[in-house]
């Protein structure tokens, strides 16, 4: 065994448990100034030169020997072809997750609404889609084909007329099962860009790549860094931080199963946040235990030692009630109650991206293929954030249509109003429809 674990143990009701807690969640996303400042120039060459830019970028940065735009384009047929180099176990996964996607957010879809009032006047709300779509996926090895079910299967489900798709190919790393995701999920055109240029490809369009309406997906600091830039002129889903997971478990679930649970989103980067909260004191340590005699089993032991040595935590409280007060302070993005009756403590839950129900529902499942969608608030935005779905990719118009009674009736109001504000163009427009 390799050396043990060095993961924080804490107890809620230490005197300097909230100290400790401040600091375990700190995260600062927030770019550097050099960063900003290189993003800053990516965006200005990508308006002022449009394909010409893309090219020369991406021949630095993914150091592919790039002749035009020509050679980042990736036409329907290509995609089509990757869901032929794939093999028949992994196409099959990727249809029937896409499949479970798809049915979860059809669910979501909601109906444009009016209603009539006795005068008349007619009230409702008008839902459309957006016209179009961009989504950024990461490239090369570290490529996530449930990312983009995740990301474009709501929005084709919203009603989105076209999805626009930009992935790196570092070195000419292709990711085929990426790619043949892309073609399930309905992808309408692919360019195999990344970084802070092809965000500025998708906000302000250039010669070859249509401008978009919203720009959702994941990306290192550059791509976070300019959605963040390009926010105003196109819409984005989140600058999101680190992965997350909070288990609270009632010490009768299998240590084994709670600690691979926590190694799962420690592999997804050093940043990435793990938490074990129960009342059980010797259940802590069995899942000690069990960490330390898996960690060396794992492809990614380096990078999860690291995660739960900085970020990990492994926490006593008194009680699953005071396990939930303690999560709604937390505001995870996944959460697993691994207890008995989870259904009883749900109530209590009031901040978290996605609830992750009993000891046989690990967060792994809502990663690929539940159903529900795995783009989640992190860093504690779950206070005042929800996940990723169809309502991301539509936008509600107010409805106002008022008959002569209801504009005679209404017109004295807004009158009223206006003139208390001084502002008496208002006033007047309103009152002009007032009846004498």
């Amino acid at each position: 065994m390799s050396t043990p674990l060095k993961i924080a143990r804490l107890d809620a009701n230490q005197a300097d448990f909230k100290q400790h807690l401040d600091a375990l969640l700190a995260w600062e996303g927030v770019s550097d100034k050099a960063v900003n400042e290189r993003v800053e120039e990516i965006i200005a060459a990508v308006r002022a030169r449009g394909d010409a830019a893309l090219v020369e970028y991406t021949g630095r940065f993914d150091q592919l020997n790039v002749a035009s735009m020509a050679d980042l384009i990736l036409d329907r047929v290509r995609l089509e072809l990757a869901l032929t180099r794939i093999t028949p176990a992994q196409r099959e996964a990727l249809e029937v997750a896409a499949e479970r996607v798809r049915s979860y957010h059809e669910k979501q879809l909601q109906p444009s609404w009016r209603y009539t009032e006795a005068d008349g006047t007619v009230l409702g709300q008008q839902i459309t889609p957006l016209d179009r779509a961009g989504l950024y996926v990461p490239g090369g090895k570290a490529s996530y084909p449930s990312s983009v079910l995740m990301n474009a299967i709501p929005a084709k489900v919203a009603g989105v007329r076209e999805v626009v798709m930009v992935v790196p190919t570092p070195r000419g790393e292709i990711n085929e099962l990426v790619l043949a995701a892309a073609c399930l999920a309905g992808v309408d055109r692919v360019f195999t860009l990344g970084g802070a240029q092809a965000v500025a490809a998708l906000a302000y369009g250039t010669e070859s790549v249509p401008q978009v309406d919203k720009i959702v997906g994941p990306g290192n600091i550059y791509v976070a860094t300019a959605k963040r830039a390009v926010f105003g002129q196109v819409g984005i889903d989140m600058i999101a931080g680190p992965s997350e997971i909070l288990v609270i478990c009632d010490g009768q679930t299998n240590p084994d199963w709670i600690a691979m649970d926590l190694f799962s989103q420690a592999e997804h980067d050093e940043n990435a946040q793990s938490i074990l909260l129960s009342p059980d004191a010797a259940f802590l340590d069995a899942v000690e235990a069990s960490l330390n005699r898996l960690l060396d089993s794992l492809e990614r032991a380096d990078m999860v030692r690291i995660s739960l040595n900085t970020r990990g935590a492994l926490i006593k409280v008194d009680s699953l009630e005071q396990a939930c007060e303690l999560s709604n302070r937390i505001a995870p993005e996944h959460l697993e109650l691994s207890v008995a009756d989870p259904e009883a403590m749900l109530p209590s839950i009031r901040h978290a991206g996605a609830i992750f129900m009993g000891r046989y529902t690990p967060e792994a499942l809502g990663d690929y293929c539940a159903g529900p969608n795995h783009v989640l608030p992190t860093s504690g935005t779950a206070r005042f954030s929800s996940p990723l779905g169809v309502y991301d990719f539509q936008k509600r118009s107010s409805i106002i249509f008022c008959s002569p009674d209801g504009a005679s009736e209404l017109g004295k109001t807004a009158s009223v109003l206006a003139r208390g504000e001084s502002l008496t163009a208002h006033a007047r427009s309103a009152e002009y429809r007032i009846k004498p």
